[in-house]
């Protein structure tokens, strides 16, 4: 039955090595909008499919849905609106058939980018050897890759945007996936809000706020004059800690400390808390166990290959921006 629901509206998201098929009852949905990458056929192949059924929309019968909904803990948390971390909205309803993804319920947009974008990249690295990163990207001509990581207000996108506007290439925002010393950064549109940063830029490119957060949605294409690049292998792992109290400057740290920091603020099973849902997507306690094993050597494989640093840097100062970007491309 589930086959025969009515689909208004399906594109599919080019995540780079991921393609989703994201598919909806609806005529117009609003995760569109969290992406930046698309295949130009419609109709074009998919790794995994997301199909977004709003309640609202149309009458569905609940005996579709009720009774066949995921027994996991995933499963069980969206049942009480309870999506990812801190991400909250109205209870849905979540079906796994294989590789496609089924939620039935309301304002489902909720549910894309803070849930379905980061378990659709962590099951995927998970089987194809790839590390799964919260970090953003950017390449310095001759240089290699940069990855920026950090807490959540520690000035990540700042130090991104202003490593863009002055000669680097645009990696990626959010995600990105590593194998083998080599960044793989994943397409996503861009949240900026007006402040010092990016108020000459949104009224440069006349950005429209969106009409909810009234923070201004786009990508990177649109801001930055240097080409996106999809891949670069990695040389300096930053992390971003900017405190204005603080000495500014780019400070060595040993690998050791990068990892440790990076386990719990990068990467992805623990800082989303995916665990339970990469149990369940491997289905037995070995698989599991040696998919984590691997992922952690992996993390540790990257930071010993790499230059570490903690960054107190006022990216929008041009003397410490300057003398930064020198020191990474060194």
């Amino acid at each position: 039955m589930l086959e025969n629901l009515t689909i208004r509206s399906s594109r599919v998201v080019d995540l780079n090595l991921v393609k989703v098929r994201l598919s909806t009852n609806l005529e117009d949905f609003a995760a569109y909008s969290y992406f930046s990458a698309f295949a130009e056929d419609e109709s074009a192949p998919a790794d995994y499919e997301v199909v977004c059924v709003d309640l609202d929309r149309d009458d569905i019968p609940a005996e579709l849905y009720a009774d066949r909904t995921d027994r996991t803990f995933r499963g069980k948390r969206f049942k009480g609106g309870y999506y990812l971390v801190h991400y909250f909205g109205e209870p849905a309803h979540l079906i796994t058939v294989g590789r496609t993804f089924y939620v039935f319920g309301r304002s489902l947009e909720k549910t894309v980018w803070p849930y379905f974008v980061k378990h659709i990249l962590t099951v995927h690295s998970a089987d194809h050897g790839f590390l799964h990163l919260k970090a953003a990207g950017f390449e310095l001509p001759g240089a290699g890759a940069t990855l920026l990581v950090g807490r959540n207000g520690a000035g990540k996108t700042v130090f991104l945007a202003q490593a863009c506007l002055n000669g680097a290439r645009f990696l990626s925002n959010t995600h990105t996936l590593v194998r083998d010393g080599v960044a793989h950064g994943v397409p996503s549109s861009i949240r900026v809000r007006r402040d010092q940063c990016f108020g000459e830029l949104i009224d440069k490119h006349d950005l429209t706020a969106h009409m909810e957060s009234g923070d201004y949605v786009t990508d990177s294409s649109t801001l930055f004059e240097s080409p996106q690049i999809s891949t670069a292998r990695v040389r300096n792992v930053v992390i971003v800690d900017y405190d204005p109290a603080r000495p500014q400057g780019l400070m060595p740290i040993s690998p050791a400390a990068a990892g440790t920091f990076m386990e719990q603020f990068s990467f992805a099973v623990t800082t989303y808390g995916l665990k339970d849902d990469l149990l369940a997507h491997h289905g037995d306690f070995d698989t599991y166990v040696d998919s984590l094993a691997r992922m952690r050597a992996q993390l540790t494989e990257l930071v010993e290959g790499a230059r570490c640093y903690r960054a107190n840097a006022d990216m929008l100062a041009k003397e410490v921006r300057d003398s930064t970007l020198k020191q990474l491309a060194e």
